[in-house]
């Protein structure tokens, strides 16, 4: 909020802007407007830093897992959540940019910031109403420290026979009195970090639970998933790079006016916004019926469709590229600033399936992370994603120095992706990232097929959740004695529950 204010301020103030006369001649800005304005945007960094990567996770956390109806729609939230974040973003590049450019950057930078203060006003109204999940005693350790723990315990033990009933664990009244995290089940990979939970040699020292290996065996498995997510998220970074500086050097006049190239970035908005009320409405329904899981397909398969999509998505700019080689050499128009004779609409495909593919990849991942992650560490999932697009940013820009350097040859040889597109190979670096895509897709696809889902004991008081599964109620012993109450389960994420309790 504060950012808001002082970025509408460094262009409202005439103090705080350098002045411009009628014919458009502006003086340069002096080193204290520069130094305000800077300051405005690291303010709102900083803010971001903060409200991205917890915003989602603490409305996913409004939804209890033990209500069935609201378990049910919690696995539409991140749809809806991803739907409402686009719309904001299509709102920014068709209302604002016009609001800014022929009303004035003064106007248009309050706008937003009215709408931020309108929210932060509902946000502390409804703080009443938001839930918090309470933390009791044995508050979680941070995962650095966590994995740092477990790690050490592994290595320690690493001349120890491993013996699975031996592991240490707390029992289930232990965890009901810390509510700070669930009981995870013991699962088959990274074996070698079972033998932290072995009981410790020393009286003095503590092992590690099974809950605490299984919940670095979570991040570890997370950090695979996310090294498969980085070449999609570097195929994205595409859409404000090299897609642009494809469609300057296309025909984009339509009906008198040039429409700028990067305004055909808009149609992946439009194309996911219509996109997700499509899956959300009518395929997970009909995968429902077909597979029984109740978000229709799982969070890897998600993922899984999402990428190949950006596969035929680079695939598609090859083949426009190719067309627009040939219409290059047909026309001669080989000069930087020559138009080449095909329209910019060509490109529309590509754009689209990079739409339709974010409904499945970016919603998808950041589903996973949420999902995934160790209780009381969803935000740590977040980060996971926001990360993803950052780190896919930088590997692009190191992507394409190196790619330029490689097939400059010194200068004596002609770049694939030069600043003359006309008369450089553009073709042969989509076709590369065609490769690297078709093949981390493969690895992404043999990451999935070994990946072991989070395997939750879930109670709430002792019983068993409903609405999550199916319940069976056994009475032993006539009309007292115990209830063995067992779920079955019908969510790839979520596990076999299995209480026991007196009656």
């Amino acid at each position: 909020m504060q950012g808001m204010i002082l970025t509408t301020l460094s262009v409202s103030l005439k103090a705080l802007h350098p002045q411009c006369t009628p014919d458009g001649a502006c003086a340069p800005a002096t080193r204290s407007q520069v130094a305000f304005f800077y300051a405005a945007l690291y303010t709102m960094a900083i803010g971001a830093g903060g409200t991205k990567p917890n915003i989602s996770t603490f409305g996913a956390d409004q939804f209890d897992d033990f209500d069935a109806r609201e378990s049910r729609t919690k696995a539409s939230f991140f749809n809806w959540w991803m739907f409402s974040s686009f719309t904001g973003g299509l709102v920014a590049v068709l209302v604002l940019v016009y609001v800014q450019e022929n009303v004035g950057w003064g106007v248009g930078y309050a706008i937003p910031t009215a709408g931020l203060a309108l929210s932060l006003l509902l946000f502390y109204v409804g703080t009443p109403f938001y839930r918090h999940k309470p933390v009791r005693r044995g508050a979680a350790a941070s995962p650095a420290r966590l994995v740092g723990r477990v790690f050490r315990a592994a290595f320690a033990n690493r001349r120890r026979q491993l013996h699975g009933d031996q592991l240490h664990e707390h029992d289930a009244a232990w965890y009901a009195a810390a509510g700070t995290k669930r009981r995870l089940h013991h699962t088959r990979g990274y074996r070698f970090l079972d033998k932290a939970a072995l009981p410790a040699a020393a009286a003095e020292a503590e092992a590690c639970t099974v809950t605490e290996v299984e919940e670095v065996k979570l991040i570890t498995g997370m950090i695979v998933v996310w090294l498969t997510t980085l070449v999609p998220c570097t195929i994205w970074a595409q859409v404000n790079t090299l897609f642009v500086k494809q469609g300057t050097t296309l025909d984009r006049t339509v009906g008198g006016v040039r429409i700028p190239a990067a305004s055909l970035g808009s149609f992946i908005t439009i194309s996911m916004l219509l996109s997700i009320p499509v899956y959300d409405r009518v395929l997970v329904p009909l995968a429902r019926r077909r597979t029984g899981e109740p978000r229709g397909i799982t969070l890897l398969q998600r993922l899984g469709v999402g990428s190949a999509l950006q596969v035929a998505a680079v695939a598609c700019a090859c083949l426009v590229e190719l067309r627009r080689m040939r219409a290059i050499r047909a026309a001669s128009a080989t000069a930087a600033r020559d138009t080449v004779p095909m329209s910019i609409f060509w490109m529309l495909p590509q754009y689209i399936l990079i739409g339709v593919g974010d409904v499945f990849s970016s919603v998808g991942i950041l589903e996973f992370f949420y999902e995934q992650s160790p209780q009381g560490m969803q935000s740590l999932g977040t980060t996971f994603f926001t990360s993803g697009l950052g780190v896919g940013n930088f590997l692009n820009s190191l992507l394409v120095t190196a790619v330029d350097r490689a097939t400059r040859g010194g200068g004596a040889g002609k770049s694939w992706i030069g600043d003359n597109l006309n008369d450089s190979h553009l073709d042969y670096y989509y076709a590369f990232l065609l490769l690297l895509a078709v093949i981390n897709l493969a690895v992404f696809v043999w990451v999935a097929t070994r990946y072991e889902y989070k395997k939750e004991y879930l109670s709430d008081g002792g019983d068993v959740v409903a609405g999550m599964a199916s319940r069976e109620t056994e009475m032993a012993g006539g009309g007292k004695g115990k209830v063995v109450e067992r779920s079955k389960v019908i969510d790839a994420p979520l596990v076999v529950v299995e209480e026991v309790r007196a009656v």
